[in-house]
Formats: structure tokens, sequence, C-alpha cells
């Protein structure tokens, strides 16, 4: 009789092919360790968000109590995002010298010390002196926190993970309304204290949970430590075959050679972030300049389509859009709130499958409609003398669904499309410029945005809104090529041929495509030579 177990194997020793062996392979789970990661340094996330949040409805409570003026008022708004530009420069360097670690704990320190310093202000002096130190916080941890979590994920899901700071954005914004809403009842003088103080508690804990987190891997081989670097890829790559990939990629990028295998290397090329601006701004490639120039207009033009605006003046568009009751507009901005969080969370599980580009024009095509409409019902309310209950109801759903297309698209593909087109060596410092001019504009628009309604009207503020929109989407259309799936270092081959990109993604693409014929040809080879083998 003959052994089972014998017919498993060639005559020459081999095991025989069966069905299974010409199965697709299986996907790769997600990583969980990888993840784990990426939620924890974009929690940072959530103290700009809830700083945003918790102004909208605090600014009314500290006008009245501290008798400021609506220019004030702007200021106080606004200033942060021009201090947090001191963050956002200082954060790139830093990073490149200390790690991207200890740059995200140091951003947290610095946010604990503003947010207490906000609490206890006692005048408008004070008050500014502590949204100056938070907003260098703020700075630091916007920079930081994208560029760390995309140099940590596996291509698989870059995406995906890339995308947590902009939810933990929202998800701050959230919070800060429900502290609004939560602190409102107490007296005037001590509700809006509690409101900004309480940012304190989540950065103290956020400090203390990230320095169990690894460091970035690029960064461990910048600077030359490889054994450390290989440990990190090993836990937050999918396969080992991917880990290997991604650490001779990296080191080819910071001019290691690939057959190295030393634990601790000298490195050649700049590691601390030494000429970085020259290889930037006054000497860059036709491919970084093309790379400089998406990752600065998508964040110029995020900005200049108003979302901060909206986030930031909530209850005074309500308001204007005939919610008169202070406690029903604070209601309606949580109910805002929710909407922003909720489809920036249905985002991220679409960004690894149909990929950036789609995602960002169809959201821009969305919010150019609903904000078209906004601006014509606003108007119809600022020329009506009577209260119109259903352009009142379609003005409170057109600024949910406004949020609602900047949530599933604008908002986490900006984040996530900046922080992987760079070059490893530029990546830090290019963030840095990129968040810097979003800053810049967001402040420069949260301080004046009073000023223009009333000058232009709110309907009018609105049709300018509507206009950058446009401009956003054509310009997204002709520049930016799509990244999905593509490893990190690969991406700058993309860029270079500004609106002529679609040619070096088809060779991209031609190449990655032959390359799996070659594979599956090998592997169907081998199968056949071995059932050929085990017959004969």
């Amino acid at each position: 009789m003959a052994d089972p177990k014998g017919e498993q194997y060639s005559i020459f020793g081999e095991p025989r092919a069966t069905i299974t062996d010409f199965d697709p392979p299986k996907k790769p789970k997600k990583n969980v360790f990888a993840i784990a990661c990426a939620v924890l340094a974009s929690l940072t996330s959530i103290l700009l968000g809830y700083d945003f949040g918790v102004m909208s409805g605090a600014a009314s409570f500290i006008q009245e109590d501290l008798k400021l003026s609506d220019v004030q008022i702007e200021i106080i708004n606004g200033i942060l995002c021009f201090y947090s530009l001191v963050g956002s420069f200082a954060a790139g360097r830093t990073s490149d010298w200390i790690g991207r670690r200890y740059t995200i704990v140091l951003a947290c320190a610095i946010f604990f010390a503003g947010a207490l310093l906000m609490g206890f202000a006692t005048n408008f002096s004070f008050l500014m002196f502590g949204r100056f130190v938070a907003g260098v916080g703020c700075g630091c941890a916007l920079v930081i926190a994208p560029v760390y979590t995309s140099e940590l994920s596996p291509a698989s899901s870059r995406g995906f993970l890339a995308s947590f700071p902009e939810v933990f954005i929202n998800i701050g914004i959230l919070l800060g309304y429900v502290s609004n809403y939560s602190f409102s009842k107490l007296p005037t003088r001590l509700g809006w204290r509690f409101m900004l103080g309480v940012g304190a508690i989540p950065s103290a804990m956020l400090a203390v949970g990230i320095l169990s987190m690894p460091e970035s891997p690029r960064w461990l081989v910048m600077q030359g430590r490889l054994g450390e670097a290989k440990r990190v890829l090993d836990k937050t790559s999918d396969t080992p075959e991917e880990a290997r990939l991604r650490l001779a990629d990296i080191k080819q990028a910071a001019g290691i050679p690939e057959a190295c295998a030393d634990d601790v290397v000298r490195v050649t090329k700049r590691s601390h972030g030494e000429g970085v601006w020259k290889d930037l701004l006054l000497h860059p490639t036709p491919s970084v300049r093309h790379i400089l120039i998406a990752a600065v207009g998508i964040h110029f033009l995020q900005q200049m389509s108003g979302i901060n605006v909206v986030v930031l003046y909530t209850p005074r568009i309500f308001k204007m859009a005939g919610i008169k009751s202070s406690d029903h507009q604070l209601l309606a901005t949580v109910a805002f709130g929710l909407v922003k969080t909720s489809f920036i969370l249905v985002a991220t599980f679409f960004l690894d499958r149909i990929g950036r580009r789609v995602l960002l024009l169809s959201s821009v095509g969305g919010m150019i409609v609903t904000l078209g409409c906004l601006s014509l019902g606003l108007t119809f309310i600022d020329h009506s003398r009577e209260k119109v209950t259903w352009v009142t109801i379609m003005c409170i759903v057109l600024v949910f669904a406004y949020v609602a297309f900047f949530s599933i698209g604008f908002g986490p593909v900006t984040w996530v499309y900046s922080s992987e087109i760079f070059p490893l060596k530029l990546r830090a410092q290019g963030m840095s410029i990129a968040v810097a001019v979003s800053t810049f504009t967001n402040g420069t628009l949260s301080m004046t945005f009073i000023s223009l309604y009333k000058a232009i009207t709110i309907g009018g503020a609105f049709f300018l809104f509507t206009g950058v929109a446009t401009v956003a989407w054509v310009f997204f259309y002709t520049m930016l090529p799509e990244t999905r799936g593509r490893t990190l270092e690969d991406i700058e081959v993309l860029f270079g041929k500004y609106c002529k990109w679609r040619s070096a993604n088809a060779i991209l693409t031609k190449t990655s495509e032959d390359d799996k014929n070659k594979e599956v040809v090998h592997v169907e080879g081998s199968i056949k030579d071995q059932i050929q083998l085990g017959t004969k």
C-alpha cells in the first residue's frame, strides 16, 4: 500500500505543488503596533484642535469678563497661529537634532505651560503671553506628528495612519465645543478659565505616554543607528520582506551602502539638517521645487477656503444664520463638531483604498457647491427684514454639509499628502515650511474675519471662499499626482514635471506591473518544473 505521506513529495524529495499553491497571496494584516504608535503620536494634535474649538465659545465670555473689543477678540483668536510659526520653524531642526519622539514630548510640555498660563490670566497682556507659549507648543506638535507617523508607517496603511493627526485635531475641536457647553453654566470669571486651563491635563498625559514609543526608523538611519532602525522596522512593517526593503530604501537615501550590516555606522550625508534650507529654497532640483509648490499650495488653499474661520467663529455664524439663543448656538456648535469628526473618521478608511486625488477632488467639488449656496442663503438673510425659517434651516444644513465635504477629503489629504512627498533629508524642514504657510494664512484670516464680513457682508465673505475653493480644485487636478501605494522613497520620481506628472506616473506603473509579471512568471515556471519533475 502506498504511503500517503510519500505522495506529497516528488522523486527528488521536493514537496509537490497543490491547488493552494496557485491561490493569490493573502493580504497581510494591519500592523497593530504601528497603528498604536501612530495613534499616540497623533494624539498631540488634540491640543491644537482643543484650542481652536474652545476659543470659539470662550471668546464671548472672555470679552465680557475682561471688557475686550471685537478687535482684541480677533487678535486673541488668531494670534496663536502666528505664535505657532515659532514652533513650526523650530520643530524641523529640533527634530533633526534630538529625534522626532523627544520633539513631540517637548511640544506637550510647552503646551502644558501655556494652558496653565491662559487659565490663570488676569488681563489681556497676560492672556496673550499664555497664547504665545501654547502657540509654540501647538506649532511644534503640528509639524512633527504627521512626519513621525508617515516615517513609521508601512506603505499599505500610510494614508490611513498619516491621517490620524487630522482626525485628532477634529476630536480636539469637538472636545473644545463640549467644554464650552459644560463650563458655560459657571460664573463668567471662572467658566472661560476652566475651558482654557483644562487643556493642560491631556498634554501632561501625552508627554508621559509618548516616551514609550520607538524613534522614527528613518531618523535612526540618518544618525547611523542601523541596528535600532532594523528593530523598529521589524515591528512596524507588515512582513519581514517589507521591513528589509524599507531599510534598504532608507539606507540608500542616507548614503549608506545596502550591504552594510553594522549596528552603528558613520553617516557621510548630512544627518542633523545642515544645508537643508539651501536645498529647499535656494537651489532646489525640479522635483523638489514641484514638491514644495504642491505642499505649500495645498496647505495655503486649505486655509483660504475658510474652514478654520468657520470652526473659530461657528457661534457667530449660527447667530447670523438666525439662531439667537446662546445655549442653542453652543449646542449647534457641538453638532457641527460631531459632523466634522464623524466624516473625518470615514475618510481615514478610504485614503488607502481609492487614493488621495479622488477624495481630494470630490471633497473640494462638494465644498464649491455648498459654499456657493451658503453665500446666497446668508446674503438673503442679511437683506431680509423678517426671519425666514426655511432659509435659516437651509443655511444651518449647508454649514454642516460644507464641513462634511471638507472632512471627507480636503482635511485629511492635506496632512497625509504633504508629509509623504518630501525626500527623507528634506522632510522635517519641508513640513515646517508647509505648516508655517498654513498657520500664517489661518492666523491672518482669523484675525481679520470679523472686519472682513463687516466690510463685504457675511455672504460676500463666503462668496470669496467659494472662489478660492474653485481655484484649489483646478490646482489639485493639474499639479498633484496620486501617491497611494508608493513608497516614500519612490514618490519623488512622480514630481518634477509639474502639469505633465502623468508621464512619470505611467512609467512607474508600467515598471511596477512588469516586476509583478516577472515574479508571477518565475513562480509559475518553478511550480510547473516541479510538477513535471515529480511526474516523470
